[in-house]
């Protein structure tokens, strides 16, 4: 399995930010219905709230690709 990491300067950041920032999705809207779908996963664990607060480490999967909070 292949994670890409994607550099943060501050944390915590919202899932739905960072969605945006690693150009998993265009824009906020987009976030929201692809997080309230379940295609977004956090640790492995489906996740519904955009809010979501990640952290340094944290495994975000979406469509098949994984990206690390780093």
């Amino acid at each position: 399995m292949t994670i890409k990491t994607i550099k943060i300067q501050n944390y915590p950041i919202k899932l739905g930010q960072f969605l945006k920032l690693a150009d998993m999705v265009q824009d906020g809207l987009e976030a929201k219905f692809m997080i309230l779908e379940g295609q977004v996963e956090v640790n492995g664990q489906v996740e519904h709230r955009r809010g979501r607060q990640l952290h340094r480490d944290d495994v975000i999967t979406f469509e098949h690709n994984h990206y690390r909070c780093g």
